[in-house]
């Protein structure tokens, strides 16, 4: 088979670079393409073309961009299956996710901010004894620097190259090594939709090598970043020196607290979802399940039925709910979690070492697991207290509304949790005490678009959104005019 070769897209042009990295199947284990292995020369060449886009791009009004946009979005659309093949053979996530979630959300993505970039007002405010007019403006930073990860890959990129050039930025995005694929994709549709040259510049490579140079360039005054918490403070040290602005939407230990008159033909199977959705590998992700003692056995065996159901498949079966995880050495941390949860005498209901996994011949050297159930194991514990981002989740009891409080924001963690109840008031003072950035309640992932996305403590700093993307691609200025 003929290896796929990707190519740098800058200043409007596919660029070819000195040395590549290997990419590979979740589903095989077999290389299928080869990435730009990128450093300082590309990210300066990238740097060059987006200040010499910038003057023209940042000048044309917001309706000339949303137009841009809406183009871009249209051209994805009609090629939704194609985007959809490659982001699942890439992956490892199933067919149907990439169909029916990743590339339909990465549309949107472009339409919403189309659209919301017409909708901002700015502030005024008058001081007639001084006989003075203050105003508020908000013009583009410049070059943002976006870095994307490998679970949401386009999903997550295009949720930060559309607001960035929205506002008028000019963009120099760095995907994942590991899904490289569907960004490469996207920029044969830039120059297409009318994104002139320079303003959308894509840069392949390792965090190392490429990462570093876009987040040490001085010219670079914003870095926009999805990932690991480890990488965050990275990129925070890196940017110190310049005082750039930075937008970090880092991990979680997400909590689902079920009281016992929750409604469990509603919450087991939106808690196997939650849990095990994209292979565990989607940072919202259920990964501590907290549920009342009185109601503990029945859920603990309606859950793990329910999980014995979640099949791990190929991608491409339409009826598998799981797919592959990104990589080997991913595959080998999460089921070093399930492990140490044996070493420290946890249970091991359903999933890694207790089930057997079935699968094609060609496919059982891929990097597939099945969904895990661990009880009987303490919060201290490194699987109650650490990411391990796959499809492992810990079921334990509790007692009483303030201890489960406490207990679910006794992790580092603070991205999101959900709770299950028929009880209005419980529901509203819980979620007013959890340390979480989004709170679902009797459902899952239901996002709006407009309100703020992100997380408190170690999940991250700042948040995504309509008004909240725009603020921070964007500087605000006053001005005050003597009348």
């Amino acid at each position: 088979m003929e290896l796929l070769m990707l190519e740098n897209f800058i200043d409007g042009r596919f660029l070819p670079c000195h040395s590549y990295i290997d990419s590979y199947d979740p589903s095989t284990g077999e290389v299928y393409c080869k990435v730009p292995d990128s450093g300082k020369e590309e990210i300066e060449a990238a740097v060059e073309a987006a200040r010499k886009a910038f003057p023209s791009w940042s000048s044309r009004s917001p309706q000339e961009r949303s137009q841009v946009l809406n183009q871009l979005a249209d051209l994805l659309e009609q090629s939704l299956e194609e985007l959809a093949q490659a982001e699942s053979k890439d992956q490892g996530k199933t067919l149907t996710m990439a169909r029916t979630i990743d590339i339909p959300r990465s549309v949107q993505n472009f339409r919403f901010f189309a659209s919301s970039i017409l909708h901002h007002t700015t502030e005024s405010t008058q001081m007639d004894h001084l006989g003075c007019l203050h105003y508020t403006v908000r013009t583009p930073v410049g070059i943002a620097g976006l870095i994307s990860p490998w679970n949401l890959p386009l999903y997550l990129l295009t949720w930060k190259i559309a607001p960035a050039i929205a506002a008028g930025n000019t963009v120099i995005a760095k995907p994942s090594e590991l899904t490289s694929v569907t960004a490469w994709m996207l920029c044969k549709f830039l120059n297409k939709a009318g994104v002139p040259p320079g303003v959308v510049n894509i840069v392949f490579g390792t965090g190392p090598k490429v990462g570093e140079a876009l987040v040490t360039h001085p010219e670079v005054p914003l870095i926009s970043f999805t990932g690991s918490q480890p990488t965050a403070e990275r990129i925070t040290q890196l940017s110190a020196p310049f005082c750039k602005k930075l937008s970090l939407e880092l991990g979680g230990k997400n909590p689902a607290i079920i009281f016992e008159d929750a409604n469990l033909e509603d919450c087991i199977p939106a808690t196997v979802r939650s849990s095990f959705a994209n292979q565990g590998e989607i940072c919202l992700c259920t990964s501590r399940i907290f549920v009342q003692r009185s109601i503990y056995n029945e859920f603990l065996k309606r859950f793990v039925e329910a999980t014995r159901k979640w099949k791990v498949g190929i991608p491409s079966d339409p009826s598998a709910s799981m797919g592959a995880l990104i990589s080997k050495a991913h595959l080998e941390k999460v089921r070093s979690y399930i492990k140490k949860a044996r070493a420290e005498g946890a249970q091991i209901l359903c999933g890694e070492g207790v089930d057997r996994l079935s699968l094609p011949p060609r496919n059982q050297v891929g990097y597939f697991m099945l969904p895990t159930v661990i009880t009987d194991i303490k919060d201290e514990s490194c699987c109650m207290k650490e990411e391990i981002f796959g499809p492992v989740t810990c079921v334990v009891p509790f007692d009483s509304e303030e201890e489960v409080i406490r207990r679910a924001n006794n992790v580092k963690y603070g991205l999101a949790a959900t709770v299950w109840s028929g009880h209005v008031g419980r529901i509203h003072r819980v979620a007013q005490k959890l340390q979480s950035g989004l709170v679902w309640t009797n459902c899952w992932l239901i996002r709006e678009l407009n309100l703020p996305f992100g997380g408190m403590k170690y999940s991250g700093i700042g948040r995504e959104g309509a008004k909240d993307s725009h603020d921070f691609f964007t500087e605000i200025k006053t001005i005050t005019v003597k009348y």
